[in-house]
C-alpha cells in the first residue's frame, strides 16, 4: 500500500490526484488488477469525475454548499458538521481497474481528493492488487 500526502489550501477544495494514483500504479508493477483509493478522514472524501473542464468541479462544490451550507442548525460541537455530511455524500473510497499497467478511466475522468475542513495535510491510501 502506498500513502500519498495531500496538502490543501482552502476550507473546501477538490484536488485532481489522478497523476499521483497513476504513478502509484506504475511503481507497483501490476499490469492487470484493481486499484483502491481510500481516504481515512471523516471530513474529506474521494470522487471520480470530469477533470477536463474545471467548471464541473466548481459546480459540484457550489451545489454541495447549497445542499449543506457552512452555517446551519448543526448539533456537532466542533463546528465542522457540514464537512462530515459532505464527506458522506462523496464517499471515502473509489475502486478502479488496472489494465496494461495503467488505470482504466473514461476519457474525461479523473480522481479527486475532496477537502471539506481545510486547510490541512491529509493522507490518501492507494492499494493495487493483481488480478
Amino acid at each position: 500500500m502506498e500513502k500519498l500526502s495531500i496538502r490543501t489550501n482552502s476550507k473546501v477544495e477538490f484536488q485532481d490526484i489522478t497523476g499521483m494514483v497513476e504513478d502509484a500504479v506504475r511503481s507497483s508493477g501490476v499490469r492487470s488488477g484493481v486499484c483502491q483509493v481510500f481516504v481515512p478522514h471523516t471530513t474529506a472524501g474521494i470522487t471520480l469525475n470530469e477533470h477536463a473542464d474545471p467548471s464541473v468541479i466548481e459546480d459540484i462544490i457550489t451545489r454541495l454548499e447549497a445542499l449543506v451550507p457552512q452555517r446551519g442548525d448543526y448539533r456537532h460541537g466542533e463546528g465542522n458538521s457540514p464537512a462530515h455530511i459532505k464527506s458522506s455524500l462523496t464517499g471515502s473510497s473509489v475502486t478502479l481497474f488496472v489494465e496494461n499497467g495503467g488505470l482504466v478511466l473514461g476519457i474525461w475522468q479523473g480522481v479527486f481528493f475532496c477537502e471539506f475542513d481545510g486547510p490541512r495535510t491529509r493522507q490518501v491510501m492507494v492499494r493495487i492488487t493483481p488480478g
